[in-house]
């Protein structure tokens, strides 16, 4: 007979980010039954979910303070007490950061896996019975391993633990991770435990079809998402590299990516030229892809997917020299606006953003930049171009060749704009889609330039109102 799955009451997160903050939010508003804490050691991050004022929510995403709204103090809730919703969980999700080692073997591609296993031995320690441990967290293959290890090691201590190890990786998209999660692709689930992966689907099966929740084994799983991202940005890489080709040639990226697009074995997705991509997930899950590769000895595949990265970078390098030539061979002393900082619109998020690199590059050149973004604060671009901003006063003053390159914060695209050379747009926010380019042109020193790296612009406007115009993949 077939061992009946548990029923969950509790869910525990360790790990209130962009992933585990919006994945529980939208667990509990469509479980009401289960009572979901999400914990973290960061005090300030948890106050910050608590907060009364829903706008003040650590993570923007469209639609998340509705969701947070309605299950916040019912049946969700935020706290550093780690220990205390572990030992009341049925089932714990891992949702912590792991970042690209900086040092140490596998420097540059390997993931930390530091706060896994941290979280694991926690887990093995304040857990009481049989507890249902979730991977969440973006993982190398046979990560699950280790993470058995280390229950197993609390299992075979005593005290009537035991557990159930699943892989349940996100598939999210920053900007529209709520829509994600509420009518997702696909929900995965791999494991070895049948009763525990039918206890996890029928958590999601509240609000997810059970043709869309697919069970694999557990090295699948964890791959999968690996795989998933590292497709994704090829196609991006891919793109950016005919949009140089359109540009030499006379081509229009956006007509060639509509043209093939529309075969379905190839479809419209992710053919968008831009300044590459950027985000928490593509260029280290891709990294992390060919340091397995090459620790299993297939080196040509980690080849392979190390050049979709080398391409990314070398279109952001690409966008600053085009930027430093077009304005007669230099940047020195000149005002640039860039307009958007965010790795994609609608979200705060800016790690690996393209506007970082591409601002450094332009920083070194000499160039006097005035960065704004709807939602990233100064603070942040601070922390991602490791330089702090001017004063207004000081980039109001002359502005000589030769002296070092600066940043500060504006508070508007016209006056990021005012007595600049030229007008960058780095992220696709819509609100740069209506831009008014002949009140934008007024303030600005003439010949003025538009980049558009994100193709969002009304070009024909810009240019009628005297603007020299690039666009990515125009020829």
């Amino acid at each position: 007979m077939l061992e009946a799955p548990p029923t969950i009451h509790s869910i525990c997160c360790i790990g209130a980010g962009y992933v585990g903050g919006p994945t529980m939010a939208v667990i509990a508003d469509r479980c009401p039954h289960i009572q979901v804490t999400v914990v973290d050691l960061n005090a300030e991050r948890i106050a910050a979910w608590n907060d009364a004022d829903l706008t003040r929510l650590p993570v923007y995403e469209p639609g998340l303070d509705a969701v947070v709204g309605r299950a916040r103090g019912r049946n969700l809730h935020f706290t550093t007490e780690v220990d205390a919703a572990i030992a009341a969980a049925d089932m714990v999700f891992l949702s912590v950061n792991t970042p690209t080692k900086t040092r140490g073997v596998g420097a540059g591609q390997a993931s930390d896996l530091r706060w896994i296993e941290a979280s694991a031995r926690q887990v093995a320690a304040a857990s009481q019975g049989h507890t249902i441990v979730v991977e969440k967290s973006t993982l190398p293959v046979r990560t699950a391993e280790a993470v058995k290890a280390i229950l197993n090691g609390a299992q075979g201590s005593g005290g009537g633990k035991t557990f159930s190890v699943l892989s349940n990786p996100e598939f999210l998209a920053e900007g529209t991770a709520i829509q994600d999660l509420e009518g997702p692709d696909r929900v995965l689930i791999g494991g070895e435990d049948p009763a525990a992966i039918d206890a996890l689907a029928s958590v999601y099966g509240h609000w997810v079809a059970q043709e869309r929740i697919l069970r694999t084994n557990l090295w699948s799983s964890e791959l999968s998402k690996l795989t998933a991202n590292a497709f994704l940005a090829q196609r991006i890489s891919s793109i950016n590299s005919i949009a140089a080709l359109c540009e030499a040639t006379g081509a229009d990226v956006r007509e060639v990516g509509r043209a093939i697009g529309t075969d379905s074995r190839i479809g419209p997705k992710f053919l968008q030229a831009g300044p590459g991509f950027g985000g928490s997930c593509f260029q280290k899950d891709i990294l992390n892809l060919v340091y397995l590769c090459r620790h299993y000895g297939l080196e040509e595949a980690a080849a392979y997917w190390e050049s979709v990265v080398g391409l990314n970078t070398w279109q952001q390098q690409r966008i600053a020299r085009l930027v430093v030539n077009s304005l007669f061979g230099t940047v020195s002393g000149k005002r640039l606006a860039v307009l958007g900082f965010a790795f994609k619109a609608d979200t705060n998020d800016t790690r690996e953003a393209p506007a970082i690199r591409i601002c450094r590059d332009l920083i070194e050149e000499g160039a006097q930049l005035a960065i704004v973004d709807p939602k990233v604060d100064a603070a942040q671009i601070a922390r991602d171009l490791e330089h702090s901003p001017v004063s207004a006063d000081a980039a109001a003053g002359s502005r000589p060749l030769g002296a070092d390159g600066s940043w500060l914060a504006a508070g508007s695209p016209i006056e990021a704009a005012r007595g600049a050379d030229a007008v960058l747009i780095l992220t696709e926010w819509k609100d740069y889609r209506q831009i008014d380019w002949a009140s934008i042109a007024n303030v600005m020193r003439r010949p003025a330039w538009l980049f558009d790296a994100r193709a969002v612009a009304d070009a024909a406007a810009a240019r009628a109102a005297g603007l020299n115009v690039w666009t990515v993949g125009e020829g």
